[in-house]
């Protein structure tokens, strides 16, 4: 079977697990395992940041950084198509008590000006006090698009001047550095914190990084700790993130050109109407002539497995365990693809 349907399903490799199996490890609540410690000093220096933390999921490092970032009745500002927006579970709400405050931007990126506009007034005590501006890079309902990186600065210097906190869902951030040749320290200078994952295309099973200053990053393991997120011998988890940051970076190039030669037979395709700008390993795009759900079904006839996202649209996400046999097996199926019943 060929699965594209995400980056979540890519499995460890015998080098991994040999690492994962081999790590020295000790009670990391008590700060003692030796594999987490190395891989947090590790994340924050590649970053240049100061401190980081281990965290289980993407989502909690994420949740974890809303919560230390606001105050209760505090509005969050990010996409209308914001991971932490509509794929946490209403976790904005419900760990920090703080509300979102959703701007419709371009497929996921939104812009400096929205930002400001979007900031209530500080002494209007009927509004919500405006603390937080959260990104995503790359943008995942985006297509897997990179922000403009003058535009992030944009947002930054808004931030500054309004005294907002900002924070960077970094779930595919990797891809995002690979697709554009930046220094990753550049976005330690530029984000208050970062949220980095590793159970996408970098292929672990489990686990993200949290980063930030020392002083938030000593307030989130506090978060972490109340959100059921302290962890013992994690040391093993932390070997296959570390693993994963010294081999598997560079490769998700691989991961973008598959995505680029997809991309190319399905243009070729009838069945295929207009599909997102292709910068990463992920794509969307529309099907006509046919329900979504029927142009998915039609493939996996084949052992091709991909997503249906919204009533018109299809995704496809290339990663590690996409060979690129099956990379054109799938181009194979897509441009002889028949619709019968």
């Amino acid at each position: 079977m060929i699965d594209f349907r995400s980056d979540t399903f890519t499995k460890p490799t015998p080098a991994m697990l040999a690492a994962m199996s081999a790590a020295p490890v000790g009670d990391d609540v008590f700060g003692e395992d030796p594999t987490v410690n190395l891989l947090e000093a590790n994340l924050a220096a590649y970053f240049g940041m100061e401190a980081a933390l281990f965290c289980p999921s993407g989502t909690m490092s994420n949740q974890i950084a809303i919560k230390v970032h606001t105050l209760p009745g505090d509005e969050v500002i990010c996409s209308d198509l914001a991971h932490v927006y509509i794929y946490e579970g209403g976790g904005i709400a419900f760990n920090a008590g703080a509300q979102a405050r959703p701007l419709h931007g371009d497929r996921g990126m939104i812009r400096a000006a929205q930002v400001e506009a979007a900031i209530n007034d500080i002494d209007d005590d009927h509004k919500a006090r405006t603390s937080l501006v959260c990104l995503e890079n790359t943008s995942n309902r985006g297509g897997g698009c990179c922000y403009d990186w003058q535009e992030i600065l944009h947002i930054r210097e808004v931030c500054s001047t309004h005294g907002l906190q900002l924070h960077l869902d970094g779930a595919r951030l990797f891809n995002a550095l690979v697709a554009t040749g930046q220094d990753p320290k550049q976005y330690g200078e530029v984000f208050d914190s970062i949220s980095v994952c590793f159970n996408k295309g970098m292929g672990c099973p489990m686990g993200s990084v949290l980063l930030g200053s020392k002083t938030f990053i000593r307030e989130a393991r506090r978060v972490r700790k109340k959100l059921g997120g302290g962890l013992r011998q994690v040391g093993y988890m932390a070997a296959c993130l570390q693993y994963a940051l010294d081999h598997n970076v560079k490769r998700l190039k691989i991961d973008h050109e598959h995505a680029k030669i997809i991309a190319t037979a399905l243009i070729e395709n009838d069945y295929v109407g207009k599909m997102m700008p292709v910068e990463t390993n992920i794509l969307i795009f529309e099907v006509k002539g046919i329900a979504p759900k029927r142009f998915a079904e039609l493939l996996k006839r084949q052992d091709i497995l991909v997503s249906v996202v919204s009533p018109t649209q299809v995704r496809i996400v290339t990663h590690m365990d996409i060979t690129a046999e099956m990379v054109q097996r799938t181009c194979h199926a897509i441009l002889n693809m028949e619709n019968h019943p």
